[in-house]
């Protein structure tokens, strides 16, 4: 097996990490988005915007709490997840629960543990930095990432929402208990 790891995302990254953005968004959400609308993200003037942004999100993160993480296999990077403080949930303190932003792995090195890595990476920071709580927004028929959370203790809290996108578009949101229960587990259990 090739030498695989997750380390902070750099500056350099950004194109790849952009690349497998809009390569996992075709693949994943090409049945639950609207085609002209993934067309639109996906396209090579939001390739440059995704890039723009990872590389801001490198170079300057709002907060030492928000992070960019490379999922690697032989120096290429292979996926990405990135976190922050759960400012934008009312019903959740930032302080004590933080956001999975996003977690892609690139389809073409899909199924080989690089999303349990950088899931167990990002819930290994959190709780060093003292988070309880992770939460993330999941298109309601993405049955890949929901399943795959599940797997690693999540469940739905019970809130939703449409986004607008020409037609609606469900997400539901997911949590876990983060909180180390000495039970070995890396990614957590599901919250009350």
């Amino acid at each position: 097996m090739a030498d695989v790891g997750v380390r902070p995302a750099r500056r350099a990254d950004a194109e790849a990490i952009a690349d497998i953005q809009v390569r996992a968004w075709r693949q994943g959400y090409r049945d639950l988005l609207p085609a002209g609308v993934l067309a639109e993200v996906t396209g090579d003037d939001a390739r440059k915007v995704w890039r723009d942004r990872w590389t801001e999100a490198v170079t300057s993160p709002p907060g030492p709490r928000h992070r960019l993480l490379a999922a690697v296999a032989s120096d290429l990077v292979v996926g990405f997840a990135a976190h922050a403080p759960a400012e934008d949930e009312p019903d959740h303190d930032p302080a004590a629960t933080a956001e999975l932003v996003t977690l892609l792995v690139d389809p073409m090195h899909a199924r080989a543990g690089h999303g349990s890595r950088l899931l167990a990476a990002t819930v290994d920071l959190l709780r060093d930095d003292g988070f309880e709580t992770l939460i993330t927004w999941a298109f309601e028929g993405d049955e890949v990432l929901r399943a795959f959370l599940a797997s690693a203790g999540w469940a739905p809290d019970g809130t939703a929402r449409d986004l607008d996108m020409g037609e609606p578009v469900r997400q539901i949101r997911l949590h876990t208990d983060i909180t180390d229960h000495s039970t070995g587990d890396a990614a957590g259990g599901v919250s009350g």
